[in-house]
């Protein structure tokens, strides 16, 4: 508390984009993870990336060392807007008193997230197309081809207009909403429980780690099958009326995950989610919360 909401906005999107910088190759191995073997049976198809160690040795080999920064640019865009959007509206609630309710920490930070996600959803899948994208021999999912961040949203756009930059956001509003919920509330509880023990510091960084560990895997364990879900929505080739040729809608995802590739397909690249988000969470929310205090 104590930090105007304005103030949160550009401290949340300045928190995102530093931690994005550090955990962007991760997200590009968790996203080829995931669309490895779409809607295949296990077993039945080849796999270019096992585990997370052999899958950046896999992206270095066929994209060189820049690719394990595919998509930088539009993740930074994303961070920018969905962590901005999001802290700022997690720092109004707080400011509101919502937050001292019985449950308000995790209703406003899933508010927050939805709300986050939704704007910040266009970059999200110009992110995940760019990730995607990569030599024939190792390509997973299906590939967009775009030759830049501008080009790709230039192309969305003159191929299904505005609605166009919107495709997948069904998906990416309940994937931040549950992942922002876990992660502001068990955040917020495992500082302050660290602290009541005389672990740490009130207020010290050890804390604040202690809290983004706690919370990531948290956000890991409830989040990976609404990202699988997102990510495959986002990714999926689309008619020219901008239907999805695949999956026609988040439930519909589900449900054919679940059918042709089984449950633990809704847990494909749990180990990358975490190995992204453990350092993302602890990064994006010691940023933020070393910001605020300055």
């Amino acid at each position: 508390g104590g930090v105007p909401p304005a103030t949160d906005l550009v401290l949340g999107a300045a928190a995102g984009c530093l931690a994005c910088v550090l955990t962007n190759p991760l997200e590009v191995v968790k996203t080829r993870l995931q669309l490895q073997g779409e809607l295949q049976p296990p077993g039945t198809y080849p796999r270019p990336y096992r585990g997370v160690l052999r899958a950046v040795g896999a992206v270095c080999r066929a994209d060189g060392l820049r690719g394990l920064q595919k998509g930088l640019a539009a993740g930074l865009l994303y961070q920018g807007l969905m962590n901005g959007v999001r802290f700022y509206c997690y720092s109004r609630a707080e400011d509101a008193g919502w937050t001292g309710y019985p449950g308000g920490t995790v209703a406003a930070g899933a508010v927050a997230g939805a709300v986050g996600a939704f704007v910040g959803s266009p970059a999200y899948l110009v992110k995940t197309h760019l990730q995607a994208q990569t030599l024939a021999a190792v390509a997973v999912g299906h590939q967009h081809n775009h030759e830049s961040i501008s080009g790709a949203f230039e192309s969305i756009y003159k191929q299904h207009g505005v609605a166009g930059l919107w495709r997948g956001v069904t998906g990416a509003v309940p994937r931040v909403a549950v992942g922002s919920a876990a992660q502001l509330a068990t955040f917020a509880s495992a500082k302050d429980w660290v602290c009541e023990r005389q672990w740490f510091g009130e207020g010290s960084w050890a804390a604040v780690l202690a809290g983004g560990m706690v919370s990531g895997v948290a956000v890991a364990v409830t989040m990976t099958p609404f990202d699988v879900v997102s990510t495959r929505l986002y990714n999926q080739p689309v008619d020219a009326d901008g239907t999805g040729k695949l999956y026609r809608g988040f439930l519909d995802c589900i449900l054919q995950i679940s059918s042709k590739e089984g449950l633990l397909g809704l847990y494909k690249g749990i180990g990358a989610v975490y190995l992204r988000l453990g350092p993302h969470t602890v990064l994006s929310l010691f940023f933020w919360d070393e910001l605020r205090k300055m």
